[in-house]
Formats: C-alpha cells, sequence, structure tokens
C-alpha cells in the first residue's frame, strides 16, 4: 500500500499499517472535521481526522519512529467524537479530553484489537506516553502539534507548501525529541503555531459556529432527540438524526447553522457579545541544537520569547464574539 501526501511525500506502508487504515474505525475518521463545526461556515475549515491521523503517521515515518510508534500515531485520535471538540463544550470538559476518555471503550469495540494480535502485537502498543515523538508535553514540537498546525493553515491558504518543505527540512530529532536546526525556521514555526491556536481557533467565526452548534447539541440531548451514542458516529449521522428527529427549534437552528455560509458576519468586539471563548492555554517554545545540547528556542530569540508573552496573554483574556447579523 502506498501513500501519497503533499506535505510529507509517497511511502509505501507495511501490512499492519494497511489494515488498520483500512478498517472501520479508522474510515470512520473521514466523516469526523477537525475543527469541529466550522466546515459548516467556511469552506476552506475542512480537513479531517482521518487526514490528520494518517499526517501524523507519515510524519513519524519520515522522522524515523519505529512501526509501533507510527500505528500509535494513525490511531490518536481514533475515539474523537462527530465534530471532535464541539462535543467538550456539550459534555462539559473544559480540559478537551472527552475523547481521552472514550479511548479504550472505541479500541475494545472495533476491530484494532484483532488486527493487531493478527501482526503480533496488543494495545499497550498505542499507549501514547511511551512514544516522546508523537506526544510532549506544551511548549514541546510533537508529531500531532506539528501537523495540524501544517495541515490546517496550508489547506486554508495561510503557508505554502514549499514553506511547509523548507520547515520539514529544518525538523531534526535528537535523543527521541523534535527540534528545530536554524533559528529561523523556529521563528516561522512558532508564529505558524500561533495563526493556528489564536487566530484560527479562536477566529470569531470558528468561536461563534462551534458555540452555536454546542447549543443545539445540547438542547437536543435534553429532549431526546440524541443520544450520547450518537457522538461516537461522525459528524453527518448527527447531522441527518438533528434534522429528521429533533424537535422543531432544534431543527429550525440547525438548518440556519448550516445555511448561513457564507452570509454570517461575526466581530470581536467585547460590547453586547453573542459569545465568549477562552481556550485551552497552548504555547509553544520548541527546542533548538545549541553546542549539541537541546535549548529552548526563546533562550536564543527575544522575537520567539515575545511571541510567547503576546500568546499566552492572547489565551487568557479569550475572544469576544458579537453577530453582525444577529440569526440566532
Amino acid at each position: 500500500m502506498i501513500i501519497h501526501s503533499a506535505l510529507y511525500g509517497s511511502f509505501e506502508v507495511e501490512p499492519v499499517l494497511r489494515d488498520l487504515i483500512n478498517c472501520e474505525a479508522v474510515q470512520r475518521l473521514k466523516k469526523v472535521h477537525q475543527g469541529g463545526a466550522c466546515y459548516l461556515v467556511n469552506d476552506a475549515w475542512n480537513v479531517t481526522r482521518y487526514e490528520h491521523s494518517l499526517g501524523v503517521m507519515l510524519l513519524l515515518r519520515r522522522a524515523g519512529a519505529c512501526l509501533e510508534e507510527q500505528m500509535a500515531g494513525l490511531l490518536h485520535d481514533i475515539s474523537h467524537t462527530a465534530f471532535s471538540h464541539v462535543i467538550d463544550d456539550v459534555m462539559a470538559r473544559p480540559q478537551e479530553d472527552y475523547h481521552e476518555e472514550q479511548m479504550m471503550a472505541t479500541l475494545l469495540r472495533s476491530d484494532i484489537p484483532e488486527i493487531l494480535a493478527r501482526h503480533g502485537y496488543d494495545l499497550n502498543v498505542l499507549e501514547t506516553e511511551q512514544w516522546s515523538l508523537l506526544e510532549r508535553p506544551l511548549p514541546d514540537l510533537c508529531a500531532d502539534r506539528i501537523d495540524y498546525t501544517l495541515r490546517d493553515l496550508q489547506r486554508s491558504g495561510v503557508i505554502t507548501l514549499s514553506e511547509v518543505h523548507a520547515f520539514l527540512e529544518a525538523l531534526k530529532v535528537h535523543e527521541g525529541i523534535f527540534y528545530i536546526d536554524c533559528i529561523e525556521q523556529a521563528m516561522w514555526f512558532v508564529d505558524a503555531y500561533y495563526k493556528e491556536v489564536i487566530d484560527y481557533f479562536l477566529h470569531p467565526l470558528n468561536v461563534y459556529s462551534n458555540a452555536a452548534l454546542a447549543a443545539i447539541l445540547k438542547r437536543a440531548l435534553r429532549e431526546g432527540s440524541l443520544q450520547e451514542q450518537d457522538f461516537m458516529t461522525h459528524d453527518a449521522h448527527v447531522i441527518n438524526t438533528l434534522l429528521q428527529e429533533a424537535s422543531p427549534g432544534v431543527k429550525e437552528a440547525m438548518k440556519m447553522l448550516m445555511k448561513q455560509r457564507p452570509h454570517i458576519s461575526v466581530v470581536s468586539e467585547q460590547a453586547q457579545y453573542d459569545y465568549f471563548r477562552r481556550s485551552k492555554l497552548r504555547l509553544m517554545d520548541p527546542y533548538i541544537l545549541v553546542n549539541q545540547e537541546l535549548q529552548r528556542a526563546s533562550s536564543q530569540s527575544t522575537e520567539i520569547a515575545n511571541m510567547y508573552e503576546k500568546a499566552k496573554k492572547k489565551s487568557l483574556a479569550g475572544v469576544y464574539v458579537k453577530l453582525l447579523e444577529n440569526l440566532k
């Protein structure tokens, strides 16, 4: 099986990866959008969890990670719900960890354990804590963070493929940890990361669409037209259930959200705001290699240090969103 990626290149993958990619649990992720409801209001915000999962696997492969870590990368988002992190708001999970709570149950009701066993593995291989390239605590680089940043921004036209490829050439591994081999590329990625977690995650239109959908889903749960297990399907299933089985009020709200593209207008404005969002604090200070030792990029660049503080201030302040056309 050969996989082609505009970001990372083309790779032939082993049978275990082929079988995992083709299984129903992974294929479901093609119908789960990474940005929640934002694709309903902006056509360019349409990355799926499937694309991201494959991307993490391929980035790990490109970086020389072992096969087991690539498997863990492919499956790290297997338990994400329909509309991804929107369900964290619905289920009151401020740490955005609802999908992590569902991980083991999702794996056990899938055919993933059987596939792993057929190839000589068990579920222990998927424990992300053992894989230092796949997941790292902030403010470090990791394959998950790198892929969603590059993928979202390239898809929406904020960065170019040539910029992505230049960064990837500077992305290296030292003793199992990602670092960037020149300060210029470190500055570029830090800037890109804040475009992702501040300018995109907290974009007024993104905040509006996710908050509006969360309110619709909460109401549908209260009224009984949706059940919690519906979230473990995919976006289209949830939408169809709402449009076919929900109360008239929920149906109308969902139809309104879906038909507003591209007519809805929102601004960031604190006076008489309609929605407020303060997301999980995400700050970036990658390692660079200085005299064969890993050091924080901020120690070598006041600009990176300043970007860190500016992003921290913006994240803690959150964003207030006002509808210019009040279509609620």
